[in-house]
């Protein structure tokens, strides 16, 4: 049996790339300094794949940015605002990702979504009319011939064209269809000059093929693969998808002259069915992704094997392969020297990953593999009784009623309520939470964390750092208040260290965007408060202000969605629980005098099933239910705000609305404001904050843009209910940028107020 990546991580094992890319961004290195880091990590990475025995190794699965975005790099599908910058094209790039502002230009970064069903984010390429869609890139093969060079021969993967055209945005006049012949074209030119270079195998990611597909996809995907299929000669194509089950598309998928299909038997609920019921051919290879790349805990061989065996006796040619790309997972358990042996031997992060396929490869060419020690002691691990069991926990959770879930009254008399407690003007301006960590902030947290300071210095310079912001945010006029979380590391970990049943790495690093790394915690067991997490901080920013100071909370979904989940357990009831730690935290703030409380439901979108048959029943059903837990016990006169970040809400404006906030707040800007006309449409009650800027750029937004932006919300959104707010918290943004940005958000504000009485 042979083994197979589908895509490994690339920003380095102590993020290497992450912090060679903010040395470019800010003049410090030089580009070739910075593609050397490049290249290095990708020796590194393709090295460690090759030591661990594994056969199918990919490669243009590393990326600056995004690889859906160096997919429409390759095929040329850069805006002309880009272009006419006059750029390098590395700094071309990174214009697209990030925005641009100097003398020479001012541009807006492209829209930024979740990827599926994870906590990835990709940039989304932007056809405009005039597009010329053709292969003009040469990064997959420059690295396919780089990893040559190292006697390691590689599948270069790219996005498929089917997924490239679902996942693009068209901006002009032109519908998908007419720029569908283009696309075929440049995948021909990119099969033609693969063969050329003498790759063996390339890897087509389709992962859009596991979302539900009307009769009109599965005519553009058979028109698609029917045209660049027949072009194919010695280069082998594998088409691998992952995050669910191909059900619309298998019968047409088995029936192509795909080389090798990659199905996901982790995510695809239904995969297995469908290889037993339509068959497997005997001229392709099945990529079978069994061991699991989106989470963290290890493979449960038994039943993997089972599954192989299976297979195998069906006579299907199977490669072992990971269920999606290892970029979801950490890199390595090697650095972490804090967590107690019986939790690591339960867990497995990407090079972890590595070992058990090369295990489970040398397990299912054995005959009897029962007696191999390797399969004895993965075999012990899953029979013994883990201490995750917390009785309480449940007995809490089983005396709530559906009463629990319902605040009363209804939102429109609470709304009425709060406009006289709160007596804020028209349009009130506030920001999502966080102010910049600035390196001071992140050293005094480090110094606690090590023992080197005391608690009191740990506290007194937070306190100093919260003056500061709350005396910045009363001298701009700003009208609701934060405290600036200084006190955060991160706005889920720093939750889950107050909250039972969960763990927490040390370098456990996962790219969310760009240089933007978490260390998602760990949920091992049943989980409950421990202690008050934020009461102190929000009790004492307040006191230094007559201005309402909003407290801030991580909702028990983006709580579960931004750590890696139990498989023991259903999300359901690990939502449940996490959902009645936040109400205690909701209620305790309450008490003590807060009367603003934003519960962030950041990822509330992430584990929404790819397919809306499933969305209700699987998910919905419970999740919003669980946020209504968190806030239904407080007073009518007491305002509840949530905040969502960067995804697809247009299809489920009804169940945010069903949330039963008072105010929401999310990201607009970098999606022109899209998101209004779905409010508009759906009588959306809660009131509403769309992002007047993009805080995951470094340019700063004018006045007239953001007086501009807000033109267009009084347009769909009443002026009754509108707020004026950044598209997200801005803890990654530097000091200067932020106060220049925030000044003009607030002047932008007093304007629209004298323009509309």
């Amino acid at each position: 049996m042979k083994t197979s990546v589908i895509g490994y991580p690339r920003i380095g094992t102590l993020r290497e790339l992450k912090f060679a890319s903010e040395k470019y961004f800010r003049k410090e290195i030089t580009s070739v300094e910075l593609l050397d880091t490049a290249k290095s990590l990708r020796e590194i990475h393709w090295n460690t794949q090759k030591n661990s025995g594994i056969d199918f190794i990919s490669s243009n699965d590393f990326s600056f940015y995004d690889m859906t975005l160096d997919t429409a790099v390759l095929f040329n599908i850069i805006p002309n605002r880009y272009r006419k910058l006059n750029l390098s094209d590395l700094d071309t790039y990174f214009a697209m990702a990030r925005g641009f502002q100097d003398n020479s230009g001012d541009v807006k970064a492209l829209a930024m979504k979740k990827w599926f069903n994870t906590n990835y984010h990709y940039i989304v390429p932007e056809v405009e009319d005039d597009t010329e869609i053709k292969l003009v890139g040469n990064k997959l093969f420059d690295e396919y011939n780089e990893a040559k060079s190292l006697g390691i021969e590689t599948k270069p993967v790219v996005i498929g064209p089917y997924t490239l055209l679902k996942l693009c945005r068209f901006t002009g006049n032109k519908p998908c269809a007419d720029f569908v012949d283009a696309v075929i074209n440049a995948y021909k030119d990119l099969v033609t000059k693969c063969e050329e270079n003498g790759v063996k195998w390339l890897q087509v990611d389709e992962p859009s093929l596991v979302k539900d597909m009307t009769s009109d996809d599965l005519a553009l995907f058979n028109k698609i693969y029917d045209e660049i299929l027949s072009t194919k000669q010695n280069c082998k194509i594998l088409l691998q998808t992952y995050f669910g089950d191909v059900r619309d598309v298998y019968a047409d998928l088995i029936n192509k002259p795909f080389d090798g299909i990659g199905l996901d038997f982790i995510e695809g609920k239904e995969t297995y069915n469908l290889v037993n019921k339509f068959g497997f051919p005997s001229d392709k290879v099945l990529f079978a992704g069994l061991v699991n790349g989106k989470n963290i805990w290890k493979n449960h061989y038994e039943k993997t094997l089972e599954t192989l065996n299976d297979l195998k006796n069906k006579g299907i040619n199977t490669v072992l392969s990971t269920s999606c790309s290892l970029l979801h997972v950490p890199y390595t358990l090697k650095h972490e020297t804090k967590l107690d042996a019986k939790y690591l031997s339960h867990f497995s992060f990407a090079e972890e990953k590595l070992v058990e396929l090369s295990e489970l490869k040398l397990l299912a060419d054995l005959s009897d593999y029962a007696n191999e020690e390797i399969y004895k002691n993965n075999k012990k691990l899953f029979t013994e009784q883990r201490d995750c069991f917390n009785q309480a926990v449940h007995d809490r959770l089983s005396s709530v009623t559906d009463k629990d879930y319902t605040r009363l009254p209804a939102r429109i008399e609470r709304q009425k309520l709060q406009k006289i407690e709160l007596n804020l003007p028209l349009f009130p301006t506030t920001t999502i939470g966080s102010f910049p960590q600035t390196k001071e902030v992140k050293v005094n947290r480090s110094a606690f964390k090590k023992g080197e300071i005391s608690k009191k210095e740990y506290v007194d310079f937070n306190k100093k750092k919260i003056a500061e912001c709350v005396k910045f945010q009363e001298e701009i006029g700003l009208d609701v208040l934060v405290h600036g979380e200084y006190e955060r590391n991160d706005m889920v970990e720093y939750f889950g260290e107050a909250l039972g049943g969960f763990l927490f790495t040390e370098k456990a690093w996962v790219q969310s965007y760009g240089t933007r790394c978490v260390k998602p915690p760990i949920i091992w067991g049943d989980v409950y408060r421990e202690k008050p997490i934020t009461v102190d901080w929000s009790v004492y920013a307040q006191s230094l202000t007559n201005k309402i100071m909003k407290g801030m909370l991580t909702g028990p979904v983006t709580i579960l969605n931004w750590s890696f989940p139990r498989e023991d357990i259903s999300i359901k009831d690990s939502i449940s629980q996490i959902a009645l730690a936040i109400r205690d935290e909701v209620l305790d703030l309450e008490k003590n005098g807060i009367k603003i409380i934003q519960i962030d439901e950041a990822a509330l979108r992430e584990k929404l099933p790819l397919r809306k048959s499933d969305w209700q029943k699987e998910y919905l059903d419970f999740a919003i239910p669980a946020f209504r837990l968190t806030h239904s016990g407080v007073k009518a006169d007491t305002q509840i705000h949530t905040h969502m970040c960067y995804s697809e809400f247009t299809d489920i404006i009804p169940a945010i609305d069903d949330m039963d906030a008072d105010v929401i707040t999310f990201e607009a800007s970098r999606s022109d404001l899209q998101i209004l006309t779905s409010l508009k449409e759906h009588n959306f009650e809660t009131e509403v904050g769309p992002g007047v800027y993009d805080i995951h750029s470094p340019r700063v937004p004018s006045v007239e843009e953001i007086v501009n932006a807000l033109h267009l919300m009084l347009n769909k959104i009443d002026k009754e209910n509108l707020w004026v707010n950044p598209d997200c918290g801005l803890k990654t943004r530097g000091i200067p940028e932020t106060e220049k940005s925030l000044k003009n958000m607030v002047e932008a504000a007093k304007i629209i107020r004298k323009e509309v009485k």
